[in-house]
């Protein structure tokens, strides 16, 4: 038992209750006509934040023990409570919970159930708090959650480019600048680029997570409550790490949730130029990979189509994540201290992005685990476009000469293979020597694909031994987080 209950008979509960009961909205006995159905329909959120219901049951059971704690709630409340919360959470989970758009949004619908049946007790659970600290609870619960769901999906996605970037360590490839051959790269090496990247956003979602996972509840509609509430026992009880320290900002201020959508923003980001470079490659004129036939589909009118729509449309899905970003920043940019009903436009932003990088990871992890590597196809465009050029600068500079001149006299024999249609390899070592007196008879050894990405062995470089050892690590910083 907690504290001694505070004394009902000083709250006009039971006077209200057969008024209450014929009235749809919390707030109409100050108004002397009734929300037009216009209204209604134009202000209503139930259709879209019923998703909250969970969370709101979850919020709710706690600020119940919590006013029951100190005194405010009687036990046998509380228990009628607990035992309508737990039914109505079995109508939500099983659809046969009646949602009306009459009450709203969320909030007043489960309230309303509540009262049903529990009678009295329904009504004196919204003691001590607001809509606006509620909601607030409830986005903050609900995001928490869905931040660790995309935590999850994104190791999976990393786990999926790290084994398929095992298996082809040693797979040469061209790594391209201005999409111009530039260098040859280990395929490997290219997928552990992917990882070092979404390594990033899972991070920035961890640090993301840390404000949201602050409790709002307790700041009521603004300005706190004159109860003797314990916001600490209630961030306890939902496993939130702090409290929100001003009611003006906690029920306010949505910039974790733009901060989220930022955060998913830069994920999809990296997703679509993943998705731009599995297009590119499954292109027939380039051919480095070939996508699962389930990946993809065919054309209405040319029956030899196979077309990659997963990444052409998660390229597309990134610019809506975008509008989301921008959406939320719109929105509370001019908005005055505290609440305002334009917060209601929240929720279908940070929802729609939610969704969007929850579908987009979960299909991504199962397509790369299907890419078929066309190993072949890749080294020959490897040996195009003098890739190894660089490696015939750096031999001349090794040998004494200055970089410039080097680069100058590389830039002279790529010229004249270009002119010849044929390698830098090809013009052979008599020919090279022309270019300069410093090229010895060991020079073809550096022109070679393998001699250029074993040289770059230290690490972060793109030598195979250095692709497996990332590769080894990036495991390890898996399996222990």
């Amino acid at each position: 038992m907690g504290a001694q209950p505070y004394n009902f008979a000083f709250f006009p509960w039971t006077i209200m209750s057969d008024q209450l009961a014929k009235k749809t909205e919390a707030w109409s006995g100050r108004f002397s006509e009734p929300v037009s159905e216009l209204v209604k329909r134009y202000t209503a959120s139930v259709g879209f934040d019923q998703r909250l219901a969970l969370a709101d049951i979850e919020g709710s059971l706690a600020h119940a023990a919590m006013l029951h704690a100190v005194g405010i709630l009687p036990e046998a409340d509380l228990l009628a409570i607990r035992s309508g919360m737990a039914r109505i959470r079995a109508e939500i989970e099983s659809g046969t919970f009646q949602w009306s758009i009459d009450l709203e949004d969320v909030h007043l619908n489960i309230e309303r159930r509540l009262t049903e049946m529990a009678g009295d007790a329904g009504k004196r659970l919204h003691t001590a708090r607001s809509r606006n600290d509620q909601v607030a609870t409830d986005i903050r619960l609900w995001l928490r959650g869905t931040i660790d769901d995309i935590r999850s999906l994104l190791r999976s996605l990393q786990t999926a480019l790290i084994d398929l970037a095992a298996r082809h360590s040693d797979t040469l490839m061209p790594g391209f600048t201005h999409l111009q051959v530039a260098q040859p790269v280990s395929f490997g090496h290219h997928l552990m680029a992917y990882v070092e990247m979404f390594a990033r956003d899972e991070a920035r979602m961890i640090d993301c997570r840390k404000r949201v996972n602050r409790l709002p509840l307790g700041a009521a509609a603004l300005a706190g409550t004159s109860y003797p509430i314990d916001r600490e026992q209630v961030a306890r009880a939902l496993g939130f790490e702090g409290l929100c320290e001003n009611s003006l900002d906690a029920v306010s201020d949505r910039d974790f949730a733009i901060e989220f959508c930022s955060a998913a923003s830069l994920l999809m980001m990296h997703i679509s130029r993943l998705s731009e470079e599995l297009v590119i490659w499954m292109s027939p004129r380039v051919g480095f990979i070939d996508l699962a036939d389930r990946f993809c589909t065919g054309s209405s009118i040319m029956p030899q189509k196979k077309n990659p729509d997963v990444p052409e449309l998660a390229r597309g899905k990134t610019g809506r994540v975008y509008g989301s970003l921008m959406s939320l920043l719109t929105l509370m940019k001019g908005q005055p201290l505290a609440y305002n009903k334009d917060n209601q436009e929240d929720k279908e932003p940070i929802f729609d992005t939610a969704d969007t990088v929850i579908e987009t990871l979960r299909i991504f992890s199962d397509m790369v685990g299907g890419i078929q590597v066309k190993e072949a196809r890749m080294r020959e465009a490897a040996s195009e476009g003098f890739s190894t050029a660089t490696d015939l600068a750096d031999y001349l500079v090794r040998k004494g000469l200055p970089f410039r001149d080097a680069h100058e006299a590389v830039a002279l024999a790529v010229r004249a293979a270009a002119d010849r249609g044929c390698d830098l390899a090809d013009l052979g070592v008599e020919a090279l020597k022309g270019f300069s007196p410093l090229v010895g008879d060991d020079v073809l050894q550096v022109l070679t694909l393998e001699g250029s990405v074993n040289s770059r062995k230290h690490r972060g470089g793109t030598a195979p031994e250095q692709v497996r050892q990332a590769i080894e690590r990036a495991r390890q910083r898996l399996a222990q987080a």
